[in-house]
């Protein structure tokens, strides 16, 4: 059970360390066209857009709602891990009966799901602020 929780906390860690990064690289990107298409998008010149066009992967949709879509289902999958954690860790701290050890592991479940959510959090809000920030729709 240990070993789970473990992994669970650190791939929340993960996810939420690594996402804003990778959405940072790809929203930042200099040559919008070349993001465009690399994403198997269609770039669309437009002098009156702020960044010179505008990309469409071809259904409609651009690939910077498709990026936002993708940062809510993470946001929501990072959530949900997150409070079926700290239910477990609390389930373990009631049942516990005492023992030290245990008590110290189920805080620890609790304290790191908490932190989790916390970083995920950040990372969804950098994630926004830089769609905010580059005028991204």
């Amino acid at each position: 059970m240990k070993k789970i929780t473990t992994l669970l906390a650190s791939l929340a860690l993960i996810i939420g360390i690594a996402a804003p990064f990778a959405m940072a690289t790809a929203v930042g990107a200099s040559n919008e066209s070349a993001l465009c298409e690399g994403s198997g998008g269609t770039w669309t010149a437009n002098k009156d857009l702020p960044n010179g066009g505008s990309c469409s992967t071809g259904n409609g949709r651009t690939v910077a709602g498709t990026l936002q879509q993708v940062t809510d289902v993470l946001i929501f999958l990072i959530g949900a891990i997150a409070v079926i954690m700290i239910i477990v860790g609390g389930i373990r701290y009631a049942t516990s009966s005492g023992d030290q050890a245990s008590l110290t592991s189920a805080k620890n479940t609790v304290l790191y799901a908490i932190i989790g959510l916390i970083v995920a959090f950040m990372a969804y809000a950098l994630v926004r602020f830089i769609f905010a920030t580059f005028n991204i729709n």
